[in-house]
C-alpha cells in the first residue's frame, strides 16, 4: 500500500514546526530501538528521513521566499 503524499505547502509554519519536532523525536526513538532490537519495518527511518528533509527543505523555500 502506498504511502500517502505529504503536503508540506499546504501546511502554516507552525504547524511545519510542530511536524518537523514531532517527526525528528519519532525518528530517534525508532533508531534507539532498531539499534536495541531490529524493529519490523526498517524502511520506516529512510521515509522518516527523508520526511524530515522534505519539511527543512520547505522552511528554507518560504524563509528565501519571504527576503525576496
Amino acid at each position: 500500500m502506498p504511502r500517502k503524499k505529504l503536503n508540506l505547502a499546504d501546511l502554516t509554519d507552525q504547524e511545519l514546526q510542530e511536524k518537523l519536532r514531532d517527526d525528528q523525536l519519532q525518528y530517534q526513538k525508532l533508531r534507539f530501538h532498531h539499534a536495541v532490537s531490529p524493529i519490523e519495518n526498517p524502511m520506516r527511518l529512510r521515509q522518516l528521513r527523508r520526511d524530515i528533509a522534505r519539511i527543512h527543505t520547505e522552511i528554507t523555500k518560504r524563509q528565501k521566499a519571504a527576503q525576496s
